[in-house]
C-alpha cells in the first residue's frame, strides 16, 4: 500500500496538557503518521492501519513495559 506523503490531522493526546514531551498522530490515508512534538522538523513515521491497530492495542495491554 502507498501512503499519502503528506499527514494532516494531526493530534496530541489531551492526556499531555501541555507538556511537550510527546507525540503527535496524523492522519495519512488509511494509516497514520507519528511524530516528536519537540522536534516537528525531524519528520513523522508513518504505519498502516493494521500496524496502528495493533500498536494500540498492545499499548491498551500493558505488552510494553
Amino acid at each position: 500500500m502507498t501512503l499519502p506523503q503528506t499527514p494532516d490531522n494531526w493530534r496530541k493526546s489531551s492526556r499531555s496538557s501541555n507538556q511537550t514531551n510527546c507525540v503527535e498522530v496524523g492522519r495519512v490515508g488509511d494509516g497514520a503518521a507519528v511524530r516528536d512534538t519537540k522536534d516537528r522538523s525531524a519528520g513523522y513515521v508513518t504505519t498502516t492501519r493494521q500496524q496502528w491497530t495493533a500498536f494500540l492495542d498492545a499499548v491498551k495491554n500493558n505488552r510494553f513495559e
